[in-house]
């Protein structure tokens, strides 16, 4: 009745990834023991290691204010400290968004808070995570619960401006009272003291590289696009929390549509709807039976309202379930039904994530593993093909020596084409790539941004502004169709030059890795429908100008040019690495050449060394099949998915929870 199979599954992925990283650092060495590891294959190898260790799972809390979500987080997280660590009592709201993990790099507990003030400034959120100066600091005692709770007090205080500090900041145009009478200029407004705060926490499942974000509510994610545009589509999940006595409002509508578009344009994969509060509905003057209608009359509402399946939505009570985690009152556990909604959590996160790291960090593994087992295939045997041609040497017959020099002479000869048809591919190639990265020139598109940029500040008029916003997304989207067509020939230019290396070399099964722009294409994509969002919305038709052009650079055109960045590094890193297995196969069979040539010099000076040579190939052999049995463990060990109780496709029905 308690979160323990939540955490079984994320202990579980935290296990799987463990393999993952010490079958490739095993790895690393059998290439150092097998004479095949390169400085290529060792980077490669580094960074994927690095991207292992850091790798996160993103949950966000995303709700108006006063739903809940903070309680949810308590209850889900922290009961174990049996009281709230998180400040969610009545009165006590998060006010800024706020982000929990374990940094590996400073394990050590702390709490970084980003001042309000830093909204003036042309840096993203993302870049002022770079450089901790930035950030007010409180070392956090987490031997002490108290201290810790009086801590994360933090993220609750706001402070006292002058209504024209408040527009300076971008957090109000027009500021009115309650009767809508606006504010002058020199009175006194309240605003939240911090933009954005990082806790460091040892939590065993924070550990396992499990992140926390709690967002604030509607207002405070309008102020800050980069929460709707960059964290919360690069969360793996979404507990988006609504009230039961309330159902879905206006503004819980705004928040469905404007800020969680990523998981709606996903088929809502990864996103649980948490009608949560349901213990206001629970009524001493009605039946159980009375009450169990009423909340699930509210689900198939909610279900209704956001056209989602009902089996995505959650009746929960995160006040009784922390209150029962707490209290270890299973009766209370039970009926706050957070355990239903916490194992659908892992069933759909996990898997998604495991599949991602899979397509993208163990594909390059995957690779490299399987070309260096080809590469010891070849070289076995071509090993046994030397035992059974100095085999039949016994008698020293110099004519059967002759024409096996002249045979692997001949070998020579076809090594030596291979290579210079190699070294001609590998130009052609060159040329390919310089016309893909001459489409996705960064100097290009940061041209293209000034030029935007200055028309934007020129403009007279809101439209004019807004029209050079569409152009600038027009041309970045038309840039990545011009590359899409510039890859598919680039990718069909590798595989006839792998296609011809197959047929000139019989035996080998190399197949080549092509690139793919596709997820940069979705990327562009989804940003220019947030762009196009962005563009024609109240806030920035409203908002001052020069602040709405800040935060559409800010928060769009750098996300623009951080995928044209990580898509020009990812071009170079496959062009370097495109023809690599071919030229590691070419090498290999040089080598192997050189050493059955010397061996058959000496064969033809001395019966003795025959003997001897055939003895020593076969220790040779032997050494290889045991390589290629230890690869084959490797390969098995990335390739094995995690344990099969988190793979479900299915929604379990949700248990509506009553109160007996």
């Amino acid at each position: 009745m308690t979160n323990d199979n939540f955490f079984d599954n994320i202990h579980a992925y935290g296990k799987w990834k463990s393999n993952l990283v010490n079958a490739i650092e095993n790895f690393q060495s059998w290439l150092d023991t097998t004479g095949l590891e390169d400085s290529e294959q060792s980077l490669k190898i580094y960074e994927t290691l690095q991207t292992l260790k850091h790798d996160r799972i993103t949950l966000a809390f995303v709700g108006e204010f006063s739903r809940g979500k903070t309680e949810l987080i308590n209850a889900i997280f922290f009961s174990q400290f049996k009281r709230r660590l998180l400040p969610s009592e009545a009165g006590r709201t998060t006010m800024c968004p706020t982000e929990l993990f374990y940094d590996l790099d400073d394990p050590k507990p702390y709490m970084r808070l980003l001042p309000i003030e830093s909204r003036t400034e042309d840096i993203s959120i993302t870049e002022q995570k770079e450089n901790a100066i930035n950030w007010t600091h409180i070392q956090l005692d987490i031997s002490s619960g108290e201290s810790m709770a009086k801590s994360f007090a933090q993220i609750t205080n706001t402070k006292k401006v002058k209504a024209s500090e408040a527009k300076r900041l971008g957090l109000y145009d027009v500021i009115t009272d309650e009767n809508g009478t606006e504010l002058d200029n020199n009175q006194i407004v309240e605003i939240p003291m911090w933009r954005h705060a990082l806790i460091n926490f040892p939590h065993p499942f924070l550990e396992q590289g499990l992140t926390i974000l709690d967002t604030p509510g509607l207002n405070s994610l309008g102020n800050e696009p980069e929460l709707t545009i960059n964290m919360l589509p690069s969360a793996q999940a979404a507990i988006f929390v609504l009230a039961a006595d309330t159902g879905v409002t206006r503004s819980d509508m705004d928040i469905w549509r404007r800020h969680l578009k990523s998981f709606r344009h996903n088929h809502n994969s990864g996103l649980v709807i948490a009608l949560n509060k349901i213990d206001t509905l629970w009524d001493d003057l009605k039946s159980d039976s009375e009450i169990k209608n009423s909340i699930q009359r509210q689900c198939s509402e909610t279900a209704q309202t956001l056209n989602v399946d009902p089996k995505r939505v959650f009746a929960i009570s995160a006040q009784k379930g922390l209150i029962g985690r707490v209290k270890n009152d299973k009766k209370m556990i039970q009926e706050s039904n957070l355990s239903a909604m916490e194992n659908v959590l892992s069933k759909e996160i996990l898997p998604q994530k495991e599949q991602l790291v899979r397509n993208t960090t163990i594909a390059d593994m995957n690779e490299m593993m399987q070309e260096s087992k080809s590469i010891l295939l070849t070289q076995f045997n071509s090993k046994k093909q030397s035992i059974e041609d100095f085999s039949g040497l016994g008698g020293k017959n110099e004519n059967i020596i002759h024409k096996l020099l002249e045979k692997t002479r001949d070998e020579q000869a076809i090594y030596h084409h291979n290579a210079e048809s190699l070294q001609s591919s590998h130009q052609i190639l060159g040329g390919q790539h310089k016309r893909l990265k001459s489409i996705i020139n960064l100097d290009k598109l940061d041209k293209q941004v000034n030029v935007a940029r200055n028309l934007m500040k020129g403009s007279w008029t809101t439209t004019g502004m807004k029209n050079s916003m569409k152009s600038l997304f027009d041309d970045i989207s038309n840039t990545m169709s011009e590359a899409a067509k510039q890859t598919e020939l680039t990718n069909r230019l590798v595989k006839s030059i792998y296609n011809r290396f197959q047929n000139e070399n019989e035996g080998t099964d190399i197949k080549p890795k092509l690139f793919s722009i596709a997820s940069y294409q979705q990327e562009i994509e989804l940003l220019y429908h947030d762009a196009e969002e962005y563009r024609t919305s109240v806030y920035s038709t409203m908002t001052e100008q020069s602040f709405v052009i800040k935060k559409f650079f800010i928060s769009l055109v750098s996300r623009a040019r951080n995928i044209y960045y990580q898509l020009n590094n990812d071009c170079d890193d496959w062009a370097k690495r495109a023809l690599t297995p071919l030229i590691r196969h070419v090498k290999a069979h040089k080598n192997e050449l050189k050493l059955r040539l010397d061996q058959l010099k000496k064969a033809g000076q001395s019966r003795d060394s025959i003997a001897e040579r055939v003895t020593t190939l076969k220790i040779e052999a032997k050494s290889l099949q045991k390589y290629i049995f230890e690869a084959n463990k490797m390969l098995t060990i990335i390739n094995t998915p995690m344990p099969a109780n988190m793979h479900s496709d299915k929604i379990p029905d949700n248990v509506t929870a009553i109160r007996a």
